[in-house]
Formats: C-alpha cells, structure tokens, sequence
C-alpha cells in the first residue's frame, strides 16, 4: 500500500500511475484552500519548510489567514513600536512580512532598548542596556564608566557595558512601560566579574577590582504597576563568565494593557567597598523558553 501511494502521488506536474482518467495528481493539485487549513495548525518554522515543496504550498504559506494565527493580539502596537510609527499599518505589508519584521531586532525608546517576537509562543524577548538603566554614581568616573566591549555580538547585545572600579553604595534601576502579549516573564540582569579584554585574538579576563562581592549578598526586586512583586538574593562568585541573574517572574494578563515594570539591584551595605563589575543589561524573557537566555536573539 505504501509503495502504491508513493507512485501515484508524485510531485507538482507529475503523472499518477492509477487507472480512473483522472489525470496529473500530486502536491499541486491540492485546493491552495485546504494547504491553508492544514498550516494553521503548524509552527512557523514548518511552514517555511513546507512552502518549498511546490507553488501550491509557496501560496499558502504566504496567506494573511496563515500568519494572522501566528501574530500575537497587539501586534499594530508592535510594530508601531518596531518602526517608530504609530500608523504603521499604513505601509500595507502582508501578514508574512509583519511577522518577519517583529522578528528581527528592534530598537525603540531610543538605540538602547530592544525587542524582539518569539516565533512559537508570540509572546516578546526584550533587553535594555545599562544605558538605559540609573546607576548611582555613573557620573563620576572614580567610581563607574562607559567601556566599549571585546565581546562579540553573541556574548553581548550592546556595544557597550557599565564597568565598576569601587564604590561603597550600589544601586541600579531602570524601569519600561510595555503592552506584552500574554503570558508569563521572567526579568535577569546580565553580570560580569572582572573586565574581560583581548590579548593576542584571545580573551582573558582581568580580576583587577574584583571584590566585596562575598561577604554581603545583592538584592534583587521587580514590581509591576498592577502589583506584582518579586524579590531574590544572592552573591556575585563567579568571575570570568556572564551570568544570567533571575529576579523573578510576572504575568502580562492583557495584551492590550501597558504595564509598567520596575527593577533593581542594590548592595547598600557601606562596611565595605565592591568593584569589578560589568553590567550589560536586563532581559525579559518568556518564562521556560530555552532555559538561560543568550545574548543574541535566538529567532534571527
């Protein structure tokens, strides 16, 4: 039966063997209606790899009732954001190129925030740079400055991080205001140990400054303008790597309802001094997609 149903079903433009007079049969021949029906229950990767089989499937994988499916409920507020533009509906893309556009990083408030659709679930990876985040004492170069990073764009997402030399208070915040597709979200900082450089075409990490980081915890908290609150501790005690910090989770219950997100790390205790730090950003990041998440975006 097996051997039959592959010989009469052939690829577009490729004649049956069966009897009955009803003539070329295969993939092409299929109602570009019923292809369509069949790919709404499918995952946009499959059906990327299904358009390639024949003109039929390159058709209805190119469907606004396809990939309508696949955008999350706010998407006009997405791509309003992705572009800058309030109206962007106007620019007429077809819901494919939507899709594929919110896919791809894009920066708004400013260069120093980004977001980015997660193909799957449709819900939103963002970073924000220390940048964009309120560090006491930034504006003095004897404790913290701006330095341009060794790392490649796989191990940091911006061209810069917030270096620490010493400083007796540390306290960093930052805060958005964001429509999140619903679901569930989990908030990181990504930290550094020691100043990682170049020497001969290899990294090295130098531990100059490295200290005061085991004798008190950090604290970590995120609140939510509909109020939700989560806190964790912990000690900074691995030099040499960037690692992803979990201060917790919130649920975006409404896709059409900005929420606002506060967060913080703090280490206040002044009975000692702290230094060495690299701060590269924040993550919000779907809770359970792919574990820890990296610093390039897994979509692209």
């Amino acid at each position: 039966m097996g051997a039959g149903m592959s010989s009469d079903s052939g690829p577009e433009g490729v004649s049956g063997g069966g009897g009955g007079g009803g003539g070329p049969t295969g993939l092409g021949t299929l109602p570009e209606g019923c292809v369509a029906e069949i790919m709404l229950r499918l995952e946009p990767a499959e059906i990327c790899r299904l358009a390639r089989l024949c003109r039929t499937f390159c058709g209805a994988a190119s469907a606004d009732l396809v990939w309508e499916t696949k955008l999350p409920r706010n998407y006009r507020y997405l791509l309003g954001k992705a572009s800058g533009d309030d109206n962007s509906e106007g620019r007429r893309l077809t819901k494919k190129e939507i899709f594929a556009l919110l896919c791809r990083r894009n920066a708004f408030g400013g260069a120093n925030m980004e977001f980015c659709l997660e193909k799957k679930r449709g819900l939103i990876c963002m970073w924000i740079s220390s940048k964009a985040l309120s560090i006491t004492g930034i504006g003095d170069r004897r404790y913290w400055n701006f330095i341009p990073t060794a790392e490649s764009s796989l191990s940091c997402r911006f061209e810069t991080v917030a270096y620490l030399h010493q400083i007796w208070w540390l306290e960093v915040r930052g805060e958005v205001e964001f429509c999140f597709p619903e679901g569930t979200y989990s908030l990181y900082f990504r930290l550094h140990l020691g100043r990682a450089t170049k020497r001969l075409g290899r990294r090295v990490c130098s531990p100059e400054h490295v200290h005061g980081w085991d004798i008190k915890p950090v604290r970590f908290m995120l609140s939510t303008s509909d109020g939700q609150l989560a806190q964790s501790k912990c000690y900074l005690d691995e030099p040499g790597s960037w690692i992803h910090y979990h201060v917790g989770d919130f649920v975006s219950r409404s896709s059409d309802t900005p929420i606002g997100v506060k967060f913080s790390m703090t280490q206040i205790d002044c009975t000692h001094t702290k230094g060495g730090l690299c701060v590269d950003s924040v993550l919000i990041w779907p809770q359970g997609f792919g574990g820890p998440p990296t610093a390039s975006c897994p979509l692209l």
